[in-house]
């Protein structure tokens, strides 16, 4: 196997142009539990841990740019109120030393439908900066997942950093598992609340072939709620919200959950959520 280590995102980007096969690392706490399960062999391994470009963020006006490498622990650490939904996903994540190490970079990398960044990500609108020798673009979050474990992302790219809008209202991120820390989710939810454009975003994990988010349930929480007066929502409204949330769903039955509880345990997540977040709204509409 051979072994790189760049030190620039210039000399990285030469190595993926002359190794679109190889397999990046940074964090490694996706890569490595395959590398020591023998279920990946890479002839080339592309450590990015050393880039410095990788390992900052940055305000951009309304947005934060996060680098690709910068840790859940950063995240939860400097970014938990301008971006409280991946804070909140950020803390759910393996023990310290892993969210020490790994961050959303590597999350996407592998495209895994239980990727704990991906229902926040997909929730804000969130959008993947991606890099090439051949230059750079932009990937809308919701293009960005096309198959279990695959993504837009082309061989010779490297994600390079995440643009995601600063919260404009209430923010929740819920995680079932079958114990409450260091565990691949059953099913998970984000849900993120623009108070000035009068939008609800979410994003589903763990419950489909790819990270998902529920349209229907986006347009008639945003249509129903009170975003004159800031009433809380009412008990039909969250439940109905629920089963929309639910319904959009595509879940399989697997050795962590049957795909009826994860859509009975993704109405009840949403719902309160929803709940929570409205709440946190009219307090951030208050400031």
């Amino acid at each position: 196997m051979d072994f790189f280590r760049p030190t620039s995102l210039i000399d990285a980007l030469k190595l993926k142009s002359a190794h679109p096969l190889a397999l990046c690392i940074n964090g490694g706490t996706d890569v490595m539990v395959e590398l020591n399960f023998d279920r990946k062999r890479p002839e080339t391994l592309l450590d990015l841990s050393a880039v410095t470009e990788l390992n900052q963020w940055s305000q951009a006006g309304e947005s934060i740019v996060l680098g690709a490498g910068v840790s859940y622990s950063r995240i939860q650490a400097e970014l938990a109120t301008e971006l409280p939904g991946l804070a909140m996903a950020s803390r759910t994540v393996g023990s310290l030393q892993i969210r020490n190490r790994g961050g959303v970079g590597g999350n996407l990398g592998s495209a895994s439908p239980a990727g704990d960044a991906h229902p926040a990500l997909l929730a804000t609108g969130a959008t993947v900066n991606v890099s090439s020798i051949g230059g750079n673009r932009s990937i809308d979050i919701h293009d960005f997942f096309i198959g279990p474990k695959k993504s837009a992302l082309a061989p010779d790219e490297l994600i390079t950093s995440i643009t995601i809008p600063k919260a404009r209202g209430g923010q929740q991120y819920s995680k079932i598992g079958t114990r409450n820390a260091m565990v691949i989710a059953v099913c998970s939810f984000g849900l993120a609340i623009d108070a000035t454009a009068r939008t609800v975003g979410t994003g589903i994990g763990s419950a489909g072939p790819t990270p998902l988010r529920a349209a229907d349930a986006e347009a008639f929480a945003a249509s129903h709620l009170d975003w004159e007066t800031g009433t809380a929502p009412s008990v039909e409204l969250l439940k109905e919200f629920g089963a929309l949330v639910s319904a959009a769903s595509r879940p399989i039955d697997d050795i962590r959950g049957t795909a009826a509880y994860r859509r009975h345990t993704l109405a009840i997540i949403s719902a309160r959520s929803l709940k929570w977040a409205w709440k946190s709204t009219n307090e951030f509409r208050s400031m």
